[in-house]
């Protein structure tokens, strides 16, 4: 698979920590909050908010929590003012990099974001830049060691998933975005146990990253990945699992 789900993996070793796991939290709440604000407040009419309250229900964030998220969402209290974002830039070694935005300040946002990239040899991108090296797709996640691999290729096949990939200890089953829900409660009623599931840009070809470049990258992502307004991030960087180990602990 891309190097997507390796830092989505030493993401969860970073959030370990009280602080780590509050900043992840903040996250998932932002998200719960922003698709409330962009459509019904009911998760059975609301794909986007279902899949955002059962991620954080996932990482546990209490119940009472994720409610006040969706009723700010909705209105209650008074007007929500995040705004999604989508920067794209090129790092280090040349690697091209796409970042989804929550904010409630955008010139405060774009100003930060500016600077971390300025910081670590980086710079943003026109807009279309670099996303046409990237494909929107659903993404179902499993732990390699938790699932028959066979099994689970057949099934979600079967229920009409893409592909399936393996690499890094986990199993990726890949789907059309409008169908990562469908497939992934296809597969969850056949007892599959499920990491996690989303829609991600998965780049189209890996650029490999070696030596100081390579760390410079690594300590890019990190700092990104701490921004309070960063959601996602993508990358299309072929970096060793050492070197990520290594910077992320």
């Amino acid at each position: 698979m891309s190097g997507h789900n390796r830092w989505s993996k030493i993401k969860g070793k970073k959030l370990a920590s009280d602080a780590r796991k509050s900043k992840g939290w903040s996250k998932m709440l932002k998200a719960v909050t922003l698709a409330a604000s962009q459509g019904a407040a009911d998760p059975a009419a609301n794909p986007s908010l279902r899949s955002a309250i059962e991620k954080a229900k996932g990482d546990g964030v209490p119940n009472e929590t994720i409610a006040r998220a969706v009723k700010k969402g909705s209105g209650e209290g008074g007007e929500v003012a995040l705004e999604e974002l989508v920067y794209e830039a090129y790092g280090p070694g040349g690697a091209a990099m796409v970042l989804d935005v929550v904010t409630d300040n955008r010139n405060r946002t774009a100003a930060e974001i500016r600077r971390l990239l300025d910081t670590h040899n980086a710079k943003l991108a026109a807009a279309g830049a670099v996303t046409y090296l990237f494909k929107r797709r659903g993404t179902v996640v499993f732990e390699a060691s938790a699932v028959d691999e066979e099994k689970l290729l057949e099934a979600a096949l079967e229920v009409g998933a893409e592909d399936v990939q393996t690499g890094d200890g986990i199993v990726t089953v890949i789907t059309e975005p409008a169908t990562l829900l469908t497939i992934k409660d296809a597969l969850e009623k056949q007892g599959f146990a499920i990491s996690n599931h989303e829609i991600a840009m998965l780049p189209e070809t890996l650029l490999k990253l070696e030596g100081k470049v390579a760390e410079s990258m690594v300590k890019l992502i990190n700092a990104l990945e701490d921004h309070d307004d960063v959601q996602h991030l993508y990358v299309n960087a072929d970096i060793d699992d050492a070197i990520f180990e290594r910077l992320s602990e």
